[in-house]
């Protein structure tokens, strides 16, 4: 009997975790990567100011660290034009459909103790993630109309 209910409790505290795809997507990310481009779903040139921080410019070539088991991460810019000091931050990844497997990736800016200010984040969808490539994607106004902004992360 006591065996039971031990597996019983079990089993229940790992229904309220992540989802295995989750915490496989978490050990896929954990590294370093580089935003290696950033390309929008209609032709055009756009500057748009990324996570209340900086210029698209300043993010492409950027370095990011994720580091999964406390999910935080920092990211520095390597623009010449750019504040070169690291930039902190916590994520999550939620799976938003099982069946489909899309994810949404919730980053939100911290200080470098990993505090919010402003406790304002950012949701982005997690569209692709292999061991060397991710992609993010967000919807963003332009001129009254909507498109989509596509980061392409390659892994270093």
């Amino acid at each position: 009997m006591k065996k039971i209910l031990i597996l019983c409790l079990s089993i229940g505290f790992m229904s309220c975790g992540s989802s295995k795809t989750v915490r496989v997507s978490k050990k896929v990310i954990k590294g370093e990567w580089v935003l290696n481009s950033l390309t929008y779903s209609q032709g055009g040139t756009y500057n748009a100011t990324i996570f209340n921080d900086a210029s698209n410019a300043c993010f492409e070539g950027s370095t990011w660290q994720f580091v999964p088991n406390n999910n935080t991460g920092t990211y520095m810019f390597d623009g010449i034009n750019c504040t070169n000091e690291p930039r902190y931050f916590v994520f999550t990844i939620q799976e938003v459909d099982a069946e489909t497997g899309f994810y949404d990736f919730l980053l939100k800016p911290t200080d470098e103790k990993y505090k919010s200010e402003t406790n304002q984040g950012f949701r982005l969808h997690l569209s692709a993630l292999s061991e060397t490539d991710m992609q993010w994607q967000q919807t963003v106004n332009v001129a009254g109309s909507s498109l989509i902004m596509n980061m392409n992360f390659i892994k270093k």
